[in-house]
């Protein structure tokens, strides 16, 4: 079965950290950009960060520079989000995409992982 599956998710003070994994299970990731996602209640789906599939390439929202970090780990398959100095504003649904660059295309979404910020 071709999917991806968020871990890492909970809840955390204000302050700190969690590292949220995709893993792809059924295909590699190899040739494939990976996208992290958030949705928070009554907002729209927003991208939070990105990394091309050879990993040479990231980008961030601005709302999460220099304190999400997004990487590939080859050997298992997965992509994480590190994600430090959290606040309230972070808590949503995140999920993970992958994008196919070559042909044909494919394009997989996660089923979520909660992350909540509050004292």
């Amino acid at each position: 079965q071709l999917q991806l599956v968020e871990s890492g998710g909970g809840l955390v003070q204000p302050g700190g950290s969690l590292r949220l994994s995709c893993a792809a299970s059924g295909f590699t990731l190899d040739n494939y950009g990976v996208g992290w996602f958030r949705q928070a209640p009554g907002k729209e789906r927003e991208g939070v960060a990105c990394i091309s599939s050879s990993g040479a390439s990231r980008n961030y929202a601005d709302s999460v520079k220099g304190r999400f970090t997004i990487s590939r780990d080859i050997t298992k398959n997965t992509v994480h989000l590190q994600m430090n100095s959290l606040k309230p504003e972070d808590t949503a649904v995140y999920y993970c995409n992958a994008d196919r660059t070559t042909l044909p295309p494919r394009n997989y979404w996660g089923q979520g992982t909660q992350v909540s910020v509050s004292s």
